[in-house]
């Protein structure tokens, strides 16, 4: 299918490793320029060197802490022309409300929740001026299933959720559609580290990390390839009428209830 994305821009933070990476991946496949923002200098221009042996298109990097307004605003700065604008950068801590305190969970919402509210508020106006955009919220499936034991994600990701509904019903009269994503477990760094905890503490071996994740939708966690392809998918002119709404990508784990 002809996505019509070739020389078009985009900018994606959190974009060093995981998801983020692999949703670059694909828009360089598909012709897209590439601005990549993180904490870490070094893994984006790995990241950036991988890209480019396989596609020809334009990468910049920025290595910047995007929980800082004066970051953020260094990278609006630096990258004024924009087409599209993933927001994916953030991981909020798990835990519930005891143990979660004050100063982690303002420190997860304020990369990720005020992040993604912040720099979509700065490219929402650089895009209805142009009459066209597209601003897409990488959440997570927290925000839907709602787990006491992450009490925090869950709600950063379900105010997430609500604020692309809000501002999708609307954006559309200013031309720029904007759109939340919810994977579900995904095979990164991450959910590997934590699934090896798992199998330590219940298995007594880390290495058996895989039998930690059977009871998931096809007895595994998402691959990263299975969630890119759909962020570009609803960047592109095909889903031109896709606006305000989430897209979950769970293998049906939201609807499972408790089995």
């Amino acid at each position: 299918m002809e996505l019509n994305l070739s020389g078009r821009s985009v900018l994606i933070t959190g974009a060093s490793k995981g998801i983020g990476l692999g949703i670059a991946r694909w828009f360089a496949a598909e012709g897209c320029n590439l601005m990549l923002a993180a904490r870490s200098g070094e893994l984006l221009d790995s990241a950036a060197a991988d890209i480019r042996k396989t596609a020809n298109v334009e990468i910049r990097t920025f290595a910047l802490d995007l929980s800082d307004q004066a970051h953020r605003d260094e990278l609006v700065a630096g990258c004024p022309d924009v087409d599209i604008l993933i927001n994916n950068a953030g991981a909020i801590p798990g835990g519930g409300i005891f143990q979660v305190d004050d100063a982690a969970w303002r420190t997860g919402w304020e990369l990720k929740v005020f992040g993604y509210i912040n720099m979509t508020r700065a490219y929402f106006a650089k895009m209805s001026e142009r009459k066209r955009g597209v601003i897409i919220n990488i959440c997570g499936l927290g925000g839907e299933r709602l787990d006491a034991g992450y009490i925090a994600g869950a709600a950063g990701n379900a105010s997430l959720m609500a604020f692309s509904r809000a501002l999708g019903g609307a954006s559309i009269h200013s031309g720029v559609r904007v759109i939340a994503v919810n994977p579900g477990p995904v095979e990164t760094d991450r959910v590997v580290y934590l699934g090896k905890e798992r199998a330590k503490r219940e298995l007594g071996d880390e290495n058996r990390w895989r039998e930690a994740f059977a009871k998931m939708p096809y007895g595994r966690p998402a691959s990263v390839d299975e969630i890119a392809p759909m962020v570009v998918f609803l960047a592109s002119e095909r889903s031109h009428y896709i606006s305000g709404t989430v897209v979950t990508i769970d293998g049906g784990m939201a609807n499972r209830g408790a089995h």
